[in-house]
């Protein structure tokens, strides 16, 4: 089975699937060696880890596809990608779906933001028209040339028009062509209950660790009917909040030691970059 028709089944199969983030192709193996069964390539981190710098739309597509075609030589695992508001109009959003598909994705994720967009949970978020992004949702998928490539619309029109505008939005979105759909930074916790009950195409929901959504296990976001549990950023914290630490180690005890229990083993690093594959490649042509 490909990757586009595993994706489709994890998402039809409503369970919620724990789906985490990755910012490069490391992040990303790590993220299959655990066992998950799908991973985001996320935007924010790529801003994050890459630039240094917020998620208020420095993003570009070439960075993505860049991103998004080193994962997927690095790992076999379906691929969604953060796509933001498709870098333009209905026409860029065309050009975006060839270069990403091309690229790997497996689905490509686009909101409904004026551009630049900037991060979901923060505040000053504006949306374009509904008739824009309705168009825009239309042109991702009359570009797919692989039918089980999946488009997601997101729309953060909760945090400007209120829950029901954003129901509404994503409503037409579903009618647009839509694969699945998410309704970004809803607030309440019946919000995120009833967006199941609300809309019939398959659905994600983001979890964001510290933001604006109220936290639900995954398991109980799989019995509301939820296709997607999203940890785009997990990795990144636990990522940075691991460096904080072993390098306040080292500016104060002056040394870090594999035994000190703050650091991956060189072995296991090694493991992870795939060395001994890469070993006995080289004895074949030696």
């Amino acid at each position: 089975m490909s990757t586009r028709k595993q994706l489709k089944s994890l998402v039809e199969a409503r369970r919620g699937v724990l789906v985490p983030g990755a910012f490069n192709a490391l992040s990303a193996k790590v993220v299959e060696d655990l066992g998950f069964e799908a991973l985001y390539v996320t935007g924010a981190g790529v801003t994050n880890m890459w630039f240094g710098m917020p998620d208020q739309g420095f993003m570009g597509l070439s960075e993505i596809a860049n991103h998004t075609a080193r994962i997927r030589d690095a790992v076999s695992l379906p691929l969604i990608v953060d796509a933001d508001t498709g870098f333009g109009n209905a026409l860029n959003v065309y050009h975006t779906v060839r270069t990403l598909e091309r690229a790997g994705a497996d689905c490509i994720q686009l909101e409904d933001q004026v551009s630049p967009k900037r991060c979901g949970h923060f505040s000053g978020k504006e949306v374009i028209s509904t008739e824009e992004a309705v168009s825009k949702i239309k042109a991702a998928v009359d570009a797919r040339r692989d039918p089980d490539f999946l488009v997601m619309a997101r729309t953060d029109a909760a945090a400007t028009h209120g829950f029901e505008a954003a129901v509404e939005r994503a409503q037409k979105f579903a009618e647009a062509g839509a694969d699945i759909l998410f309704v970004e930074a809803v607030t309440k916790a019946e919000e995120v209950r009833a967006l199941p009950q609300r809309l019939a195409k398959p659905q994600l929901m983001n979890m964001v660790i510290g933001g604006k959504t109220p936290m639900f296990g995954a398991e109980e976001l799989g019995r509301l009917g939820y296709g997607i549990v999203l940890y785009a950023n997990a990795a990144l914290q636990g990522a940075v909040h691991g460096m904080q630490k072993t390098l306040a180690t080292l500016r104060d005890d002056k040394q870090v030691l594999e035994s000190s229990g703050l650091v991956t083993s060189f072995t296991e690093r090694q493991r992870l970059v795939g060395k001994p594959d890469w070993d006995e490649l080289e004895k074949r042509y030696t």
